[in-house]
């Protein structure tokens, strides 16, 4: 104790109280930084979904639940036969297709001649009455044959042919099922930003969820029972277009009903229709959900960047003003953090299927500080696509 007392007179005598106030504050803001990256991220790599107590003893046949808003033939030519090639023995695919044009509605009901496991339904579009996605996949969860219901998107599509068989497995230990999926991988900077985003903004839930505190899924790669939906009287916030994977699963989701499922086998890759812009008007019209989370999640999810920008401010403040030996520590400081963080994003990435994160995760690390700042008040101002 005498040494502590000691060591803190001495440092600051050197250093007064301005400095050592600052080196308190690096030191806090490190550990919080290092609780995230090491026992909240870092438990994503070895979660095990099989410690969980079963509640079923053979994997059940599923519903697959798709709502189609378009009159999408590259949808049905190139992704939908990836669905259907699922290596399962019993499945469905219920498409529901909203719009009004007739032909194309025949053709997807030809399907079923080759396709059996293909059950269609309309939903006439009326430019006056619009139909939300939450309605469509209300009529879908109805015209569903099987009590376990898994829901994607015509933008999205399998990596593998054990996509369905692994997210069908997590229901033999949850009522709710919650999986990844990333985005399409093309050239550029504007790209990796995106899907490094989305990644991470994964690890976000993704951590908590295997700690069994889970607080959302993914739109593109969740499911959950008939029973389970209906028990909670259909999906919640009726004048939001969203929020069915986050708002109405925060209703459902207890310590014990979520089954997480990661492996690359599991993920789903969704195409992008655009370059940073769209990414960003993505990211603003889902993101205006995040306000009605509980605070809790709030809380967690802003800790994390806010502590992050804390720590490289005082850090930068240490490095301009400070004597060389200070600012020494302060560089090894923030390089321990660095290969910490570079760390752990690697095995996250190994683990979710991605490719091409780390190496330049240097860069996302600075940009995402001031993206997050500007989507902050770019949310300021209320999305009309939102609400109804």
């Amino acid at each position: 104790m005498e040494f502590f007392e000691s060591l803190a007179h001495s440092f600051l005598t050197a250093y007064g109280w301005e400095g050592t106030a600052l080196a308190g504050v690096l030191l806090t803001l490190l550990g919080v930084q290092l609780y995230y990256y090491i026992f909240v991220y870092g438990r994503i790599p070895s979660y095990k979904n099989n410690r969980r107590p079963e509640i079923l003893h053979a994997d059940p046949p599923v519903s697959v639940i798709l709502p189609l808003f378009a009159e999408d033939y590259m949808f049905v030519e190139e992704r939908l036969p990836l669905v259907l090639a699922q290596n399962y023995p019993k499945f469905e695919v219920v498409i529901v297709y909203v719009g009004a044009d007739s032909d194309f509605y025949e053709d997807l009901a030809r399907l079923k001649q080759s396709f059996p496991q293909i059950t269609t339904t309309k939903i006439h579009l009326n430019p006056r009455f619009p139909i939300s996605r939450k309605m469509a996949l209300n009529v879908g969860i109805k015209s569903a044959h099987y009590e376990h219901l898994i829901f994607t998107s015509t933008d999205a599509c399998p990596q593998t042919d054990k996509w369905l068989s692994l997210m069908a497995k997590g229901f033999r230990r949850g009522e709710i099922v919650i999986g990844y999926c990333s985005l399409e991988h093309k050239k550029g900077l504007g790209n990796y930003l995106m899907r490094t985003w989305r990644m991470m903004h994964a690890a976000e839930w993704l951590g908590r969820a295997v700690r069994r505190r889970p607080y959302r899924g993914m739109l593109q790669n969740f499911g959950f029972t008939k029973q389970l939906y209906f028990g909670a009287n259909g999906f919640t916030h009726l004048n939001m277009n969203i929020g069915e994977d986050d708002l109405f699963l925060q209703k459902v989701m207890t310590r014990d009903n979520v089954s997480v499922i990661l492996s690359p086998r599991a993920t789903l890759r969704e195409k992008t229709w655009g370059g940073l812009g769209w990414g960003v008007s993505q990211l603003r019209y889902f993101g205006s959900a995040f306000r009605y989370y509980p605070r809790g999640a709030r809380n967690y999810v802003q800790w994390e960047i806010g502590s992050r920008m804390l720590f490289f401010l005082a850090a930068l403040c240490a490095l301009a003003v400070m004597p060389p030996e200070y600012r020494m520590v302060t560089a090894v400081l923030m390089l321990v953090r660095y290969l910490v963080v570079v760390l752990q994003v690697r095995r996250i990435a190994n683990r979710l299927g991605e490719r091409g994160i780390s190496w330049c995760y240097w860069l996302y690390d600075l940009l995402s500080m001031p993206g997050a700042l500007l989507l902050s008040c770019i949310q300021l101002r209320k999305d009309e696509r939102v609400w109804r």
